[in-house]
């Protein structure tokens, strides 16, 4: 009988210690990944965890090495606009960081934000918010990060099409920044959004981020763009 109960002291005393190492972890845990590729499989033309956006054209994605890592790269044609996306909840009180590398090597010729008809960008990083209304694919607040033509940095506009006002823009990089050279962004998710979004509830979230997307396109001025990007992750700071 002592031997049993000594033996369940032990046990009880194991679990508790594991539990509060993943207590200790969970909290000193200070970044959520989105995007890590360890090899250049793709499972169905894209990433593994990710899924294909196709919106015209076809799509033309790979994982390509450099150094000891694997970034995305996506090449569009005249005819193509696509990109991939993957579910990621996120609270932005807590990880209101986002932190990525990118590079484009290939601008579309004329391509400019501020006008549907040449709505073009080698690069593209979106990051999906809850719906507020109904119906929830026209009303979703999606704040979007782009490498533009002849925008200039620093832009904050909305999407050109009449029925995706809840689209926004920021453009972080444009022509006048080297292609080919790898650039390290660091924006405050929940502060952009404030700024950006204060026409819906004051520009506060309503709820954690919901997924993060990558897109190119250079359809609508009929030409050719070619883009990476690399590691992805939420960070608290």
């Amino acid at each position: 009988m002592f031997n049993k109960r000594l033996l369940s002291l032990i046990l009880l005393v194991i679990l508790t210690v594991v539990m509060s190492a993943g207590d200790l972890f969970s909290i000193l845990e200070e970044s959520v990944v989105v995007a890590k590729y360890r090899s250049p499989r793709l499972v169905n033309g894209v990433p593994e965890g990710w899924t294909l956006m196709k919106h015209s054209g076809t799509p033309n994605i790979n994982l390509v090495k450099a150094g000891d890592a694997y970034y995305l790269r996506m090449i569009s044609d005249p005819r193509s606009g696509f990109g991939i996306e993957r579910t990621v909840r996120v609270d932005l009180k807590e990880y209101p960081y986002l932190n990525w590398t990118w590079r484009a090597t290939k601008l579309p010729q004329g391509g400019d934000v501020r006008k549907s008809a040449t709505d073009d960008q080698a690069l593209q990083v979106y990051v999906v918010f809850p719906s507020t209304v109904f119906p929830e694919k026209l009303n979703t607040p999606i704040l979007t990060y782009i490498w533009d033509n002849e925008a200039p940095k620093g832009l904050s506009t909305r999407s050109p099409k009449p029925f995706l006002k809840r689209i926004r823009y920021l453009v972080l990089r444009n022509k006048t920044d080297h292609l080919g050279n790898w650039y390290t962004e660091k924006r405050n998710i929940y502060e952009d959004y404030k700024r950006i979004f204060r026409d819906i509830h004051g520009g506060e979230p309503m709820g954690a981020i919901h997924g993060v997307r990558f897109y190119i396109n250079s359809q609508n001025t009929r030409s050719n763009a070619e883009g990476y990007i690399g590691e992805m992750s939420f960070s608290k700071n």
